[in-house]
């Protein structure tokens, strides 16, 4: 059976944006099935929109499946894990920027907080995440003005993920940060496939 990589973006990102293009046809040149679903209603994410649709593009998941996210997308990938019955698996998760614990550097506009607090304020049991999660890796950045570092101690402590830190790739993201290939993605599925 082929491996399957499945990208989950972040809040207000595209299939399009980005490292997402670079990586897809990095990973579909090795062999690998790709999908980059577009997660509805991206400038306003909602854990009820989201995990549905990661289930429906995702199907049956087994150990030939692979998780990608960047940002809120790694959110979704734990709370899709979440939802799994008990035996099942995938292959692993990498993790690009992601956060449990809280974010800086939002405008103060209501809309924004009240996006931030629904999906940290909604329980995630992270035992649950961990139970699917046989291997995993978290990449950050020492200078994201969105994810402070803090942030990996639930990826290294509660679902046992390798933590690879970066130095001055800011929030990871294409428009904003420039960074159109991200090799430190394909090395980590690579690793953990």
């Amino acid at each position: 059976m082929k491996k399957r990589v499945i990208i989950a973006h972040g809040w207000e990102g595209s299939p399009k944006e980005g490292w997402f293009p670079w990586l897809t046809q990095a990973l579909e040149a090795r062999g690998f099935e790709v999908h980059i679903p577009a997660l509805p209603d991206a400038d306003n994410p909602r854990i009820e929109k989201w995990i549905p649709k990661l289930q429906e593009v995702i199907g049956t998941p087994d150990e030939q499946t692979y998780l990608v996210g960047h940002s809120m997308g790694c959110q979704a990938i734990a709370r899709y894990l979440a939802t799994l019955p008990e035996a099942a698996k995938v292959g692993g998760a990498v993790f690009v920027a992601g956060f449990f614990k809280h974010l800086t550097g939002l405008e103060n506009e209501p809309d924004v907080r009240e996006t931030e607090q629904h999906w940290l304020d909604t329980p995630l049991d992270l035992n649950s995440v961990r139970a699917h999660l046989p291997k995993s890796i978290a990449i950050f950045s020492d200078n994201d003005p969105y994810v402070p570092l803090d942030n990996q101690d639930d990826f290294r402590d509660k679902l046992g993920s390798e933590i690879v830190l970066k130095e001055r790739m800011g929030h990871f993201k294409g428009g904003n940060d420039g960074i159109t290939e991200l090799p430190v993605v394909l090395e980590s599925l690579l690793k953990i496939a």
